[in-house]
């Protein structure tokens, strides 16, 4: 070919390569920015995706959120909208009241007060929003769903309390329920220290951005003991700037504001289509879902009440793949994917576009230690049958009672100090934000802490047959204290064998001995763990003093899963009674607001966990045959 000729032929090829990037990097979605007036005349930043491919009218799929909306709209679709947007929606994105642009106060709370009506709140901001989006967004069908993970799960969740009649089905996703009981920031009245004074930091500290706190110590276990007792983080760092940290330190029980703050005490039916979705291993609110998902079936008639859950850390199931958490893998199966293209896009499809099934089920989980799906058509399944399985005093567990013969010094024992807490990942705790490490620690092997003389362990033979507990877990404790007050952790771990290579997978090439196996040789994973604090075992509302030394029952609850412990692993339970500092030390000694205690208050303490005919410690597991 002459010279020229190639000049000019490689110079259209550039053209046309240049053309075809322009044609991939050009916008999927048309943005447009708009302010929301709401009742009491806020303003709120909105910001509306239109599919610039668009050909008639779709249903609105909107998001309301406290972390900030998107300023361009994308050239490529996020995985998380990936399936959805197969379907065809107008997505939109609502800052909350008081965060970036948006008009107003963000409190940081969920109360709603219904019987005001001048009262404005999440439920009436949304409920506003959408009668506003469904008369001004040219082009949509007159249907509106909602859908989004933690607080924009919340925010979802919230609507079921007074939904407008255009929100026909809404998905929440780790949403919170009661922040006193359970989820983000306490469990059962204990402390999530680390959490909450972190995210109060993040989301109170400027209204234009999402920030984090500067610790002088990188190891955060370190800072926080350093720190000493909680009123040090006023004294020494916020100086009363972060209300809702205030607000936490001035409510340590279980008062009015936490049972207003606990939205979901008003939920009493299914007044929403609802996909409620929950992770295993969600390390920040693992417990919210399952609450909705009950209250929204004490009246459920349509049977529109629907439950999702799996091996997830907090929001998992919204990343690509979801082949793994931590160092265990699911089998080759890509569980967020299989998520959203077979139950989230399904169930919207069907609610917002009229096209294929309603889901038959009520329930729908990825069974870890088996990595199956599975489908109930009730929750817990019928077949479920609560098992004991009892601590021993030598150390042991198995589904037999203590026996009488051992009646007498039937308990263990070990010091708990809260200078020298049990820490509840890996050293160097890194802060929660931003290093992202957080995520999996749920999953953590707990062999980092089963030899410390302040950690009890119990564990079974080798299994030798699988054990599928499908439902509800709790713990049963007998247990005293030397002090006046105390904590007990439980934990429910399932023990790898030393040789896991018929559990190892490659997401690439299937079975593989190689370096999966290595890691999950003897691995101890956590199934199930929870804390409770010895001042509200008799009431929530009225903290008092434990009797020392006098043995009390602990009713630990340890939520809803679904996994199997397969033939050659061992069952194990870990109890300590300390886990810094995702839980607050406890002083040992009864004070009247641990927040308000003193250097001096924080005592040792011995703690005797009970193992006998009469006070027969166990673990309340939902086997399946």
């Amino acid at each position: 070919m002459h010279p020229t000729r190639i000049v000019i032929a490689l110079a259209a090829v550039l053209a046309a390569s240049a053309v075809a990037q322009e044609r991939v990097a050009a916008p999927i979605f048309k943005l447009e920015e708009v302010m929301i007036p709401v009742r009491d005349g806020v303003h709120l930043q909105t910001v509306i995706l239109t599919p610039t491919n668009q050909s008639g009218p779709l249903p609105i799929l909107f998001r309301r959120t406290p972390y900030g909306v998107p300023s361009k709209a994308p050239t490529e679709m996020p995985s998380s909208m990936k399936e959805l947007a197969q379907d065809g929606y107008i997505f939109v994105f609502q800052n909350l009241r008081g965060r970036f642009k948006s008009e107003g106060v963000f409190n940081l709370t969920s109360q709603v007060d219904l019987q005001d009506p001048k009262a404005t709140n999440e439920t009436t901001d949304a409920y506003d929003s959408i009668d506003w989006l469904l008369k001004n967004v040219p082009n949509n069908n007159g249907k509106v769903g909602m859908y989004g993970v933690s607080y924009d799960g919340l925010t979802t969740a919230l609507t079921l309390l007074r939904p407008h009649p255009a929100l026909k089905a809404i998905s929440e996703q780790a949403s919170p329920v009661d922040q006193w009981m359970n989820d983000d920031d306490h469990r059962y009245g204990a402390l999530r220290e680390s959490y909450d004074f972190e995210y109060a930091v993040l989301e109170q500290s400027d209204k234009n951005k999402n920030t984090h706190f500067e610790f002088e110590t990188y190891d955060t276990y370190q800072w926080y003991l350093d720190l000493g007792p909680l009123s040090n983080i006023n004294a020494k760092y916020l100086h009363g700037a972060i209300p809702y940290w205030n607000l936490t330190i001035e409510h340590p029980d279980y008062d009015d504001f936490w049972k207003k703050e606990a939205w979901v005490r008003q939920l009493h039916a299914s007044t929403v289509p609802n996909l409620n979705v929950a992770g295993f291993w969600d390390q920040e609110d693992p417990w919210g879902p399952w609450q909705i998902f009950r209250h929204a079936a004490e009246h459920d008639p349509d049977h529109t009440n629907f439950m999702v859950a799996g091996p997830w850390y907090h929001g998992q199931w919204q990343t690509p793949k979801a082949d793994s958490i931590g160092l265990v893998p699911f089998g080759g199966h890509e569980t967020s994917r299989e998520f959203r293209e077979n139950l989230e896009a399904p169930f919207f499809r069907y609610y917002l576009h009229g096209k294929g099934e309603k889901p038959a089920w009520q329930a729908t989980t990825f069974q870890s230690g088996s990595n199956t799906w599975h489908s109930y058509a009730v929750w817990p399944p019928r077949e479920s049958s609560l098992t004991n399985l009892y601590l021993h005093e030598d150390g042991t567990l198995s589904f037999d009672a203590p026996s009488a013969a051992k009646e007498k010094a039937a308990y263990r024992q070990y010091v708990s100090d809260p200078a020298n807490p049990v820490p509840y990942r890996t050293r160097p705790i890194s802060p929660t934000y931003p290093a992202g490490d957080w995520r999996t620690w749920e999953v953590a092997d707990q062999r980092f802490v089963d030899h410390r003389p302040d950690v009890l362990t119990f564990v079974t033979a080798p299994l030798d047959h699988d054990i599928t507990v499908t439902g509800q877990l709790a713990a049963r404790l007998f247990a005293s204290t030397s002090g006046t007050d105390s904590d007990f952790v439980v934990k429910l771990i399932d023990v790898f064998p030393e040789n896991s290579q018929k559990n190892a997978w490659d997401p690439e090439s299937g079975p593989n001995p190689g370096a999966y196996a290595q890691s999950l040789n003897g691995y101890e994973l956590p199934i199930a763990m929870e804390v409770r604090r010895g001042r509200y075992l008799a009431s929530f509302e009225h903290p008092a003093p434990l009797s020392a030394n006098k043995p009390a029952e602990w009713d630990i609850p340890l939520r809803d899963h679904d996994h199997v412990f397969l033939k050659g692993h061992r069952i194990m339970v870990q109890i300590q009674s300390t886990w810094f500092p995702v839980i607050d030390r406890n002083p040992q000694k009864f004070v009247p607001s641990i927040y308000k205690a003193t250097a001096s208050d924080y005592v040792p303490a011995t703690q005797r966990v009970y193992c006998s005919p009469t006070m027969p410690s166990h673990i309340e597991l939902p086997i399946t045959k």
